[in-house]
């Protein structure tokens, strides 16, 4: 499952949970471009319920849409990241330290309130 949470004029939530396939890698990034479209230096809450490998099919169109995802990116000032895998947490700044001008906090998920405070506190980044 995927899903995307319009959350104000410039902030989406993601919340992913199990192995996405295909057909729900395809649905979730148009769904996200479609969203992200008029947002300038926004806020992202990407909540990781359950993180599975997604299918080897669905990594393809991952890697296909790329460029798409790269976009979306670049509308965003910061991130915060709600997992219990340390794996994926350290993983997640480290690719925030990939996109300039985009900021990436992991956080466990119990403490969302704790990434809610970080998002709205930090002030934008100069592109």
């Amino acid at each position: 499952m995927f899903k995307v949470i319009q959350n104000g004029a410039n902030r989406l939530d993601l919340e992913m949970s199990g192995k996405l396939k295909d057909k729900e890698i395809k649905i979730a990034i148009d769904e996200l471009v479609r969203k992200s479209e008029n947002i300038e230096n926004g806020k992202m809450l990407y909540d990781v319920i359950d993180f599975r490998l997604p299918s080897p099919s669905a990594l393809a169109i991952q890697f296909s849409v790329l460029p798409s995802v790269f976009a979306i990116l670049k509308k965003f000032d910061r991130t915060a990241i709600l997992t219990n895998k340390t794996w994926l947490k350290k993983l997640s700044e480290l690719e925030g330290l990939l996109y300039p001008g985009l900021k990436i906090k992991a956080f466990n998920r119990d403490q969302r309130p704790e990434a809610e405070a970080w998002l709205n506190s930090e002030k934008k980044n100069p592109r």
